[in-house]
């Protein structure tokens, strides 16, 4: 049974990079401003907005949280909120696509906003750490479980650890880490991270 992605194309980068663009004029902020909010360099913010760069994992978070936006808006969908009883439903292969270097990306449950984990089925590319500029870390925690072939998490502060399907793996994100697929052909993985903003929403909660 093939289990991975090759429905829907991703869309493409300048929709994401308008996305982006819309959401910091929505709020009258100059890049400068929005670049010191979101914790990426203004040339950085400009790429990704004029479609000349595919944000990593971690600049999307930086993004969402310093615009104060839904991630799901950057790829199309308009998150709702409810009170109580929530649920989001993903067909296969019907998530938002987003690429960039080593990971092919499905974010799922999109249409629900102020999530407190942010869900994602990814098939990882990259099969050596020659793949990424630097490691990835960012605020949170994240849980990776390998559906097929298998994978090397490589961590700061760990020896690489090695993952086979059905094995999985729990971890502090601000470690810096990178997945890398040690199997001859791509590996796939449910990977899961906390939301950038469960910070704002516990302290809202805790204003009721």
């Amino acid at each position: 049974m093939d289990t991975h992605l090759t429905k829907p194309a991703e869309p493409s980068t300048s929709d994401l990079g308008r996305r982006v663009r819309a959401a910091r004029q929505a709020q009258d902020l100059t890049l400068e401003t929005a670049s010191r909010l979101c914790g990426v360099s203004r040339s950085t913010l400009s790429k990704v907005e004029n479609g000349l760069m595919s944000p990593t994992f971690d600049v999307l978070q930086k993004i969402v949280l310093g615009l104060k936006i839904e991630i799901g808006e950057l790829f199309g969908s308009t998150p709702k909120v409810s009170a109580g009883g929530r649920r989001a439903l993903t067909r296969k292969d019907a998530g938002q696509r987003h690429a960039y270097r080593g990971y092919q990306m499905e974010l799922l449950a999109t249409d629900l906003a102020h999530k407190a984990m942010l869900p994602f089925r990814i098939r990882i590319s990259a099969h050596t750490l020659d793949a990424f500029d630097d490691w990835g870390r960012h605020e949170g925690e994240e849980f990776l479980y390998v559906i097929s072939g298998s994978v090397c998490l490589y961590s700061e502060l760990y020896a690489p650890t090695h993952l086979n399907a059905g094995d999985s793996i729990y971890f502090d994100s601000r470690t810096g880490h990178a997945a890398v697929s040690t199997s001859d052909e791509d590996a796939e993985v449910l990977w899961m991270a906390t939301s950038a903003d469960i910070p704002q929403v516990a302290a809202d909660s805790a204003k009721k």
